[in-house]
């Protein structure tokens, strides 16, 4: 695991923007992050990628078919997988403000499995925990899973899961600022 130094891509002030990242960073300001926020910043250095992302990222967060409340369940999850500390500060209040309660989020924190969950968030917490640690998903989660959300629910899911991945391998690597948060840092997990 890294340790937090300085950002190594900071934000770029708007003046020094080429017109490619002017014109696709636009699109993020504009729409429903009203910014272009943390994961971005880095990515603004290839802007294509950047805007393929955030198209991806905009319908995963904000459209996709297990809803806000288990979207940022996901996110939550994957954040500790990759112990990212950006991620974590951004979803794991809005995953709170959401209706997961604070014992799940603690123990989610501290790498163990939750018991505050409700029945489809357990459902959710082993499909992305069986998906991070064993690159896979079992034919009981996989049922489970079909029965609540679907064929359509569980690729998304998938993508939930794959795209902050991305997100968190790009700031992890980046090293981006932490902004500030009501949500307590990710401890470091044992092993």
């Amino acid at each position: 695991m890294y340790t937090l130094q300085d950002d190594r891509l900071p934000p770029i002030p708007e003046s020094e923007w080429t017109p490619e990242q002017r014109q696709l960073a636009q699109p993020i300001i504009d729409g429903p992050r009203g910014a272009l926020i943390s994961p971005f910043v880095p990515l603004l250095r290839s802007p294509e990628l950047m805007d393929h992302a955030q198209r991806m990222g905009e319908y995963l967060r904000f459209r996709s078919r297990i809803g806000l409340r288990l979207s940022e369940l996901a996110i939550c999850i994957t954040a500790r997988q990759w112990s990212q500390q950006v991620e974590w500060a951004i979803h794991a209040p809005i995953a709170e403000r959401e209706g997961i309660a604070p014992a799940a989020l603690a123990d989610i924190a501290q790498g163990r499995t939750p018991t505050a969950l409700q029945p489809d968030e357990a459902v959710l917490y082993a499909f992305c925990t069986e998906l991070h640690r064993n690159h896979g998903v079992s034919d009981a989660t996989w049922a489970q899973a079909i029965a609540l959300w679907g064929e359509a629910g569980a690729i998304d899911l998938i993508g939930v899961n794959g795209y902050y991945t991305f997100l968190s391998m790009v700031m992890n690597s980046a090293r981006t600022t932490v902004p500030h948060s009501s949500a307590s840092p990710l401890p470091p997990l044992a092993g």
